[in-house]
């Protein structure tokens, strides 16, 4: 990637109306409660299903994580601890918000003749 698309990325990261993808999520959300509250169960998961795939609410999500959040200098599983505009927008592409979760990061120790298993 040239330096000229990095920053590109950089500025569409900067550029983001923050205050609009917040009102989508939260009219989305909103959306949600009511399906929810009419009893209307084909409906909320039709909606909670939109949510997680909807991008607003994925670049949300990446940014409470990378800038908000109190611990956004501490280093995750991975090892990296802060990431650049371009990767946050990565980040937000590659985000998968969907079914199965991928488990913890085992950690196997051998305590006094056991294998015993740490999170």
């Amino acid at each position: 990637m040239s330096n000229t698309q990095s920053q590109q990325l950089m500025v569409e990261w900067h550029s983001i109306n923050w205050r609009k993808l917040e009102r989508n999520v939260y009219k989305l959300q909103k959306r949600i409660y009511q399906a929810s509250a009419r009893g209307d169960v084909k409906a909320y998961r039709r909606l909670q299903k939109t949510l997680m795939k909807s991008w607003s609410a994925r670049a949300l999500a990446v940014r409470r994580i990378t800038q908000d959040n109190q611990g956004k200098k501490t280093a995750g599983v991975d090892g990296v601890k802060s990431l650049t505009p371009k990767q946050r927008l990565e980040l937000t592409g590659n985000l998968n918000l969907g079914s199965k979760v991928s488990p913890t990061r085992r950690v196997w120790r051998k305590r006094s003749d056991l294998w015993v298993y740490l999170q």
